[in-house]
């Protein structure tokens, strides 16, 4: 074996092995850690863009859907509502009732709407 051989044999035999090895680690641990944020952006950027592709719900301030709602605005859906409350004033009891929303106070959904291609006639 050559000099150098047995420089890098004894460096190794003392500690520097260990260092590459932890060095190594690191840098594993830093990728891994890495990839998994990138993961997670990508996961957000998806539910993202699902959540922005899905069309506006019409949604009352008592926070149901306008389906629940007949013509005159009376909201057709039960709620729990407290009917006692402790000394702290927290409800302890609940009752189911008819909600008491009279009113759907959001935006007009818009209906289908259908147009012909346009097309060049020239």
């Amino acid at each position: 074996m050559s000099g150098w051989m047995w420089w890098g044999l004894a460096f190794m035999l003392l500690g520097g092995g260990s260092w590459i090895g932890e060095s190594a680690r690191s840098a594993l641990k830093a990728r891994h850690t890495r990839k998994l944020e990138l993961q997670r952006a990508e996961t957000e950027r998806q539910r993202a863009l699902d959540a922005a592709n899905r069309p506006p719900e019409p949604i009352c301030g008592c926070t149901h859907h306008l389906a629940k709602h007949d013509k005159q605005g009376t909201c057709h859906e039960r709620v729990q509502a407290p009917v006692e409350w402790d000394a702290d004033r927290k409800p302890v009891k609940f009752e189911e009732r008819p909600c008491n929303c009279q009113q759907y106070v959001g935006p007009e959904p818009l209906g289908t709407v259908y147009a012909p291609e346009i097309t060049d006639r020239g």
